[in-house]
């Protein structure tokens, strides 16, 4: 795991031996954002929407309660999404194949860089729930 401070964001990534598609599907299904997202209660989708995709709008709820909308920014199937949270850019997420499976990167903006600790225990729960099924409430 690393951390990387570029110009107008930071990020900290995980190698994580598991199908990259394992991973993407856990970081796209947000009835999972609870359980590896330390900041988030629950989210859904607004607008008859069933899935992540480029501008999905919805709302998460955070581990305190609070509603906030988002939106998603950018979105490319299998690879990477990005999201604004109460119209305020968020974290990025990205997916990339290595040999050993795939190396999983969450970017915040530079002024954000505070939660990038936040974000390194999600990718341990993240590891641990493609790793271990029943993790992820499955039996």
């Amino acid at each position: 795991m690393g951390i990387v401070r570029r110009r107008s964001t930071a990020s900290v990534d995980r190698d994580i031996p598991a199908p990259p598609d394992a991973v993407w599907d856990v970081l796209v299904d947000i009835a999972a954002w609870p359980i590896w997202g330390p900041s988030v209660r629950s989210a859904t989708l607004r607008d008859g929407a069933t899935e992540l995709g480029l501008g999905v709008r919805g709302d998460v709820w955070t581990a305190v309660g609070v509603r906030m909308g988002f939106v998603i920014t950018e979105f490319d199937p299998g690879h990477r999404w990005s999201w604004s949270v109460a119209g305020v850019p968020a974290t990025g997420h990205q997916v990339s194949v290595t040999r050993a499976g795939c190396r999983v990167r969450f970017e915040a903006p530079w002024w954000a860089t505070g939660y990038l600790p936040v974000c390194a225990v999600a990718l341990r729960r993240i590891e641990k729930m493609v790793s271990d099924p029943r993790e992820g409430g499955e039996s």
